[in-house]
């Protein structure tokens, strides 16, 4: 992620994941496609997000590259909630996990922009009490997400969206207000690169993982099994980074290769205990 908060709310369409199995279901003409949310982790015990809808901007195939109106709200296709909105803890969606957002059929064409709209019941919780999260009146219309990928009629697709917790949670200055100002990004699933792995012992745990190139950095953390993943990388060489509670050593990874299209599993890591 650049500058992500890697693996929030239920509203946000973040992983983008495409799977092209044939889906025998479907016309030729049309594609599935599914929606699910993932996060980067961030210094809380809890962050919840109130989702009420997810909206995503479809065009049908356009052989002469008119220009897209984005204002145009009759082009927009809306994934409601039947109990009115949805809530997420967004610190669950670490490692494998994530949270399934919607699911709709679409024209073959182009899926050009996200928006996750969110409610006013939004907060966070760090050791043991909660605080509401300020939103800015701007983001009322939703959460933007630019994505512009190519679906074919006839096939499936998933769309993960990745919220970046500890770059969207801003406490403000001397007001002690915190505002939730989101960093998101989607990507196609089976189409992205990434890298994978496991990190011991349990001990260690909660372990934040960092992978830095250049500009780009991107950002998760290991789930109960020590699990980790970050998808909807850059190609290249990282520095992996891993930060385990005060009890143990962090450790540094150099010249871990992701190569375009093809997820990395790295080699199981074990952590030492601080002498």
């Amino acid at each position: 992620m650049k500058t992500i908060l890697n693996y929030v709310f239920l509203g946000l369409i973040a992983a983008i994941g495409f799977s092209c199995n044939t889906d025998d279901e479907l016309d030729a003409g049309s594609a599935k496609v599914n929606f699910y949310l993932v996060d980067a982790p961030g210094d809380f015990d809890e962050v919840w997000i109130e989702v009420i809808a997810l909206r995503i901007k479809a065009d049908d195939n356009n052989p002469d590259n008119d220009p897209i109106d984005d204002s145009d709200e009759s082009s927009w296709v809306e994934i409601p909630y039947e109990e009115g909105s949805q809530y997420v803890n967004l610190l669950d969606l670490t490692g494998e996990n994530s949270q399934f957002l919607g699911t709709e059929n679409f024209p073959e064409g182009e899926i050009d922009q996200l928006r996750l709209i969110l409610g006013d019941d939004n907060y966070v919780v760090k050791d043991g009490k909660r605080a509401n999260l300020k939103t800015p009146s701007a983001q009322q219309s939703g959460l933007k997400i630019k994505l512009n990928e190519d679906i074919e009629g006839g096939k499936s697709y998933d769309i993960v969206i990745d919220f970046d917790v500890e770059k969207s949670i801003v406490v403000a200055g001397n007001s002690g207000n915190i505002i939730l100002k989101p960093v998101l990004r989607a990507y196609v699933k089976e189409a992205a690169s990434g890298m994978m792995g496991q990190v011991f012992p349990k001990e260690a745990y909660p372990v934040a993982v960092k992978a830095l190139k250049g500009d780009d950095e991107y950002n998760t953390s290991v789930d109960e099994n020590g699990n980790f993943k970050i998808q909807g990388m850059d190609d290249g060489l990282y520095t992996l980074f891993f930060t385990p509670n005060s009890s143990y050593q962090g450790r540094i990874l150099d010249g871990i290769l992701v190569e375009e299209g093809k997820i990395k599993t790295i080699d199981p890591i074990t952590l030492l205990p601080k002498q």
